[in-house]
């Protein structure tokens, strides 16, 4: 995510990072390539220039140049605008005081509008709502039965009336349906074009009218830069929006998009979307974006994702197994699951401070390692798992052959377990053990 902009921002900051003085003219040349950094990165001409303006005003102050550390200074107040730029705060979405609460997805054909609509309808199911999804696209083809196959997924429920009815009277049958079962949410699939056109247009401020949505969420491809911010400017001077999903932020290097669309169309972003998966949808913080986009990371993403992701329950119960040295490998493997519910290993990464997100796009990480892994634990026995010192060459080739890998890969994982048992050993038994005292005054670290 933002690679290639983060890249060029470190090489522009390096002009005056180093620096213990610095004077009007070094604050001016490192912004200059700032300046050519966000616009390379396909951010709006116009954005630049206001953004650009509102960094040198407040960085060629005698504040900044007469401070210890004048270049850390002016990346502060660089963070502080980008933060600014796309939003300073998070913007959540509208609730109705009355349920349900409408919400309206618009949007071109192929920017993602269904699936982040079954992702937007998972994301509010685990906070305790109800939601309805609504199929209201009558034109494309298969677009009922994509929100019904997605909606399954999620396991939320799909209405529909078919193709031959007009999209306002399914949207005024779907408002009925939800107030009638008591469902709180009702999220609207509406139909997109290959582009804008005046009937589109039309059609989605009919329905506007006739059911007053709390939310209109544009959802725009952020990888097709200016054109996303184009878009999302005629949209919202069409039908007025509320606010703006950004999907595909996981492949987009450049972030011209995210950096441009609050400022163009005033309103906020409210999520990105980040992964194919249907859990991968986060709600926009633009001070964690701007942190990530200066390579600072998004610690507290990441602390949230371990949050959600950590059995509480299983935690301790693992620590009670660490303390009596019984810690098997069904254990081992619970622990591999925890960590890969908090995403793939590159999202980890990109999160954490210092690491250069552009250079991870060479990294190759082999997430099939893991799922080797899981399969050659699985096809243990349970006295296996329990104990693996019992397994034998005659058990490693037998392990081997039912979980399709090689037996060096089995000896491989025996051996990190083995390891991983020694640790533990020396944490909870060892000489720490003995420092911080056995019985509760040593915390293990999960």
């Amino acid at each position: 995510m933002f690679g290639n902009l983060q890249e060029k921002l470190n090489a522009a900051f390096s002009k005056f990072r180093n620096k213990g003085k610095l004077s009007e003219a070094d604050v001016k040349e490192g912004l200059r390539a700032v300046k050519l950094a966000l616009l390379e990165a396909d951010v709006n001409f116009k954005v630049v220039k206001d953004f650009i303006a509102n960094v040198t005003e407040r960085a060629i102050g005698t504040e900044v140049l007469e401070s210890l550390m004048p270049g850390q200074q002016v990346i502060k107040i660089v963070n502080e605008e980008l933060t600014a730029l796309m939003g300073a705060s998070v913007s959540k979405l509208n609730i109705a005081p009355a349920p349900p609460t409408i919400i309206m997805m618009v949007g071109l054909q192929g920017a993602g509008k269904t699936t982040h609509a079954a992702k937007l309808a998972a994301h509010l199911k685990k906070q305790g709502k109800h939601p309805l999804l609504c199929a209201c696209d009558v034109y494309r083809p298969a677009a009922i039965k994509q929100l019904q196959v997605v909606g399954e997924q999620v396991g939320v429920p799909v209405f529909t009336l078919g193709d031959k009815i007009k999209p306002v009277d399914i949207a005024k049958g779907a408002l009925g349906h939800a107030k009638k079962n008591a469902l709180d949410v009702l999220i609207l699939d509406t139909a997109g074009r290959l582009h804008i056109d005046g009937e589109m247009m039309a059609e989605l401020q009919d329905i506007k009218a006739a059911i007053a949505p709390h939310e209109i969420l544009l959802v725009v491809d952020s990888m097709t830069g200016q054109d996303a911010v184009n878009v999302a400017d005629s949209f919202n001077q069409a039908i007025d929006i509320t606010g703006v999903i950004l999907t595909k932020l996981d492949g987009d290097t450049r972030g011209g998009a995210a950096l441009s669309v609050r400022h163009i169309t005033g309103k906020p972003i409210k999520f990105i979307g980040t992964g194919e998966k249907f859990d991968a949808l986060e709600p926009f913080y633009p001070d964690r974006m701007a942190s990530r986009i200066l390579g600072m990371g998004d610690v507290l993403t990441l602390i949230e994702k371990a949050e959600t992701a950590y059995d509480e329950k299983k935690a301790k119960e693992l620590e009670q197994k660490m303390r009596e040295n019984a810690f098997t490998l069904d254990d081992y493997l619970d622990q591999m699951k925890q960590v890969r519910g908090m995403g793939s290993m590159e999202q980890i990464l990109s999160m954490m401070p210092g690491v250069n997100t552009n250079a991870l796009k060479d990294v190759k990480m082999d997430e099939r390692a893991l799922d080797r892994m899981e399969a050659i634990i699985l096809s243990m026995t349970p006295a296996e798992r329990t104990k693996p010192a019992i397994i034998n060459g005659s058990r490693r080739r037998r392990i081997a052959a039912g979980s399709g890998t090689k037996v060096e890969e089995v000896n491989r994982l025996l051996k990190q377990f083995e390891q991983m048992q020694k640790m533990m050993k020396e944490l909870t038994g060892g000489r720490l053990g003995k420092r911080f005292g056995k019985k509760g005054k040593f915390k293990l670290p999960f």
